[in-house]
């Protein structure tokens, strides 16, 4: 299937398993020797829809018991300012929430599928049962997605890393009561939850549709020691950036532009991409792709037609996930070179290039085959959002200009 296909049945078949990520579940395969424990608590931890909390405990204060992101605040303010300006914060995104109110009220399994991820407690779940009851589009948007809670709480217990600096206060006078520290906190495995799928899972070209557990753990990052948390939440704060943020993806990538010799009446360039500091393939999942170009130009900058080339890094894949067009993606410590090659312009004084990063590639197709073909869905207008902020996040990697000797 081919983006502007009229079978929305089909389209929409590709939520569940790849759009938004949402059922990749812990390979039992890749427990180490003396892990186990570890293991064992994250297949606890993350049981989903995480069960209801229940009553809370009568010491709590009222701004614990509502699970609202905005008591956790009042404590954990820094971790708090991150967390809002975070993916995770957003997770209860329009393009989800617009599929979801197009879903039966009562097919939870099929809300599984996704909030399984987006927003895993069962509180959280029965709020977007109401929403799509009610086609209350207000009720979805005040989800907060992957709240706190939503990892540090289970039962009205909570949980987090081990302490930097032990605590000497009994734990019946700290706050919460008390909380239990696990060292699973700082384990990569307790991030494959939501961006590993299993062995059995889709997979095309005998790879997973989502793989960067498994990405990583081949790296020497994980040889060093370097979980996910070391470059995703450093020094433990909650940011979680990643492809949409042009200061984290040039962190993690060294370019050098350098223009080659060429025989008269030619031009020449060479743009070599360096994954030098990405853990995972650049870039993972076959959402994003990357768009390295370059084109000629005359004294006015005007770009001369017939002079533009282009390199795609990414994976490719048909809509439907049956096939995989290409995969350019660049391995951790692995690059690529893009070689520009052309007749030069009678009119050329200059040869440009950029390296373009659009993060929601993928997004964007699926957004515009939906309302192609959809009639009139309850959340078409939330789809339309979707697809202009898809359409909005590419932004310029690296770019620049290099002047041509006269002929």
């Amino acid at each position: 299937m081919r983006t502007g296909t009229s079978n929305r049945s089909v389209v929409l078949s590709v939520v569940a398993w790849l759009l938004f990520f949402c059922v990749p579940v812990l390979d039992q395969g890749c427990v180490a020797d003396g892990a186990e424990a570890t293991q064992l608590f994250l297949a606890r931890h993350w049981r989903r829809p995480v069960p209801p909390q229940g009553s809370p405990p009568a010491h709590d204060a009222a701004a614990e018991t509502n699970l609202n992101p905005v008591g956790c605040a009042l404590c954990h303010a820094s971790q708090h300012t991150d967390w809002q300006a975070s993916l995770h914060r957003h997770a209860i995104s329009p393009g989800l929430l617009g599929q979801l109110l197009d879903m039966s009220a009562t097919a939870l399994e099929d809300h599984q599928a996704c909030l399984r991820c987006h927003a895993p407690l069962a509180e959280q779940a029965e709020t977007v049962a109401t929403a799509i009851a009610n086609k209350d589009e207000t009720l979805g948007r005040e989800n907060d997605g992957l709240t706190c809670a939503g990892c540090h709480v289970r039962q009205h217990r909570y949980y987090g890393p081990p302490a930097r600096t032990p605590s000497t206060t009994p734990p019946t006078l700290q706050p919460h009561g008390g909380w239990t520290a696990e060292p699973a906190y700082e384990d990569a495995r307790f991030c494959a939850t939501c961006h590993q799928f299993a062995a059995d899972d889709p997979a095309l070209n005998g790879k997973l549709l989502e793989n960067t557990f498994q990405e990583w753990r081949q790296s020497r990052h994980a040889r060093e020691g370097k979980p996910c948390q070391t470059c995703h939440m450093p020094d433990r704060r909650h940011l979680w950036r990643g492809i949409h943020d042009p200061e984290m993806v040039r962190s993690g990538l060294a370019i050098h532009a350098d223009p080659q010799p060429a025989s008269p009446g030619e031009t020449a360039l060479h743009i070599l991409i360096r994954n030098t500091g990405v853990g995972h393939y650049f870039p993972t999942y076959v959402t994003p792709r990357v768009v390295v170009e370059a084109w000629q130009q005359d004294l006015a900058n005007t770009t001369l037609a017939g002079t533009r080339q282009e390199m795609i890094i990414g994976r490719d894949v048909t809509l439907d996930l049956t096939e995989e067009r290409f995969d350019t993606r660049i391995p951790p410590d692995g690059q690529k070179m893009f070689v520009y090659h052309q007749p030069r312009h009678p009119q050329a004084t200059a040869l440009a290039w950029q390296i373009r990063v659009e993060p929601d590639h993928f997004y964007k197709l699926f957004y515009e085959a939906v309302l192609q073909t959809a009639s009139n869905p309850q959340g078409k207008h939330l789809l339309q959002e979707a697809l202009h902020q898809a359409q909005n996040s590419p932004y310029t990697l690296s770019s620049g200009s290099l002047p041509l000797a006269l002929p």
